[in-house]
């Protein structure tokens, strides 16, 4: 009696992670591998096998500044594309640092020591993690994250991006199905980092709004308490 072999996931996390790097001249040079590795184990549909090599083909083919600037507009601009995933759950809250914790932990009890210059919650970084594991613990440790990964895919795809296509295809590779959910709406990166504008009237700094009632404080000068002149 013969038994179909549980196909393994390691190329193809891998090489969906490093899809998802920056893609300086090191990455590009090695994108006809890449497109290889994600055929090689033949656990992507074939749709979206097609899409993540049109991907690899733009990317190759780009004007390198033009592809390196739209990486950092689609992935360094605003929260809900981001590719930290605690950012979505946490945003800048201190609940972030016990998650990320609980995160290096997991990775720990592997027998994997983190020393990449990003965070443990970077996806390709947790992609990284995921390829080292065999292929039922791969899909469960990234399932666990599936409602992260449908937020990311929802706002790549609502910003038109075939980076969209990466998180679709991690998300079925887990055995998730990629849904489209609402993206919250969130300020122009812009106006998130403005400075609030001087004397705008907010009350812990001590002024009312232009055109209010000025609230006077008066205090007791010690010297003409003691009959000082001046």
């Amino acid at each position: 009696m013969f038994s179909k072999k549980t196909p393994t996931l390691r190329l193809t996390l891998r090489a969906l992670a490093a899809l998802l790097g920056y893609p300086d001249a090191t990455l590009r040079a090695v994108l006809p591998q890449l497109a290889e590795a994600l055929e090689s184990e033949q656990v992507l549909r074939p749709e979206r096998l097609a899409e993540l090599q049109a991907l690899c083909r733009q990317l190759a083919l780009s004007d390198p500044i033009e592809v390196e600037a739209r990486y950092v507009e689609t992935f360094d601009r605003g929260r809900s594309t981001s590719l930290h995933l605690f950012e979505h759950v946490h945003g800048d809250s201190r609940d972030r640092g016990p998650a990320l914790i609980d995160l290096m932990k997991t990775y720990e009890r592997a027998g994997l020591h983190f020393s990449a210059s990003e965070l443990p919650d970077h996806l390709p970084v947790v992609l990284e993690f995921a390829s080292t594991q065999p292929p039922e613990v791969a899909r469960s440790f990234l399932g666990e994250m599936a409602h992260i990964l449908n937020a990311l895919f929802s706002a790549l795809l609502a910003r038109g991006t075939p980076y969209a296509s990466v998180v679709a295809a991690i998300l079925e590779v887990s055995g998730q199905q990629a849904q489209s959910v609402p993206v919250a709406p969130e300020p122009e990166i812009d106006e998130s980092w403005d400075e609030p504008a001087a004397f705008d009237g907010c009350s812990n700094r001590g002024q009312a709004k232009p055109g209010q009632p000025q609230p006077l404080h008066f205090v007791r000068n010690p010297r003409a308490s003691q009959g000082a002149s001046v």
